[in-house]
């Protein structure tokens, strides 16, 4: 499979990439644990139907420490046992946040306001960069093709 589109030798594709991928390096030194970060990005991924995204934050979380056992669940995370109650509120948030077209008033204010129990606003901020950003980079690849497997970890630095 090959995509419909080669991003990565388009110039202003990548310079356009270039600056996603700085604004998600900036988020990244927050005090949201990048556990929890990996876990939303993925989420928002498996919603999106983004095969490369799914491919990359499963693989990026796996060496974050991760464990197979937590990534299997997260598509189910309601049901699971595994997730503390701010990754729960987080994962929430990112479905909201990921479905906002389903939901005529966008994210409920009760997923707000649980949210709010686990994050400060720093954190809420960065929450909501990025499940911005992730489903902007899910929309790209998504749109393109991009094909998935190949991903390896620290692959764009």
């Amino acid at each position: 499979m090959e995509a419909r589109l080669n991003l990565f030798g388009d110039a202003v594709a990548m310079k356009a990439l270039k600056h996603l991928t700085a604004a998600g390096r900036a988020l990244a030194e927050s005090t949201v644990p990048l556990s929890t970060q990996e876990l939303v990005r993925l989420r928002a991924s498996q919603i999106n139907g983004c095969g490369f995204c799914t491919d990359m934050h499963t693989k990026e979380a796996a060496h974050a420490g991760e464990t197979q056992q937590r990534l299997n669940l997260v598509a189910t995370w309601r049901e699971a046992t595994v997730f503390t109650d701010a990754e729960r509120a987080a994962l929430e948030l990112a479905e909201q946040g990921t479905r906002i077209a389903d939901a005529a008033g966008g994210v409920p204010d009760e997923v707000w306001a649980n949210a709010r129990k686990h994050y400060d606003d720093e954190q809420l901020a960065v929450l909501t960069s990025i499940i911005a950003l992730i489903n902007a980079f899910n929309r790209v690849n998504v749109i393109v093709q991009q094909p998935a497997g190949d991903y390896r970890v620290g692959m764009f630095g």
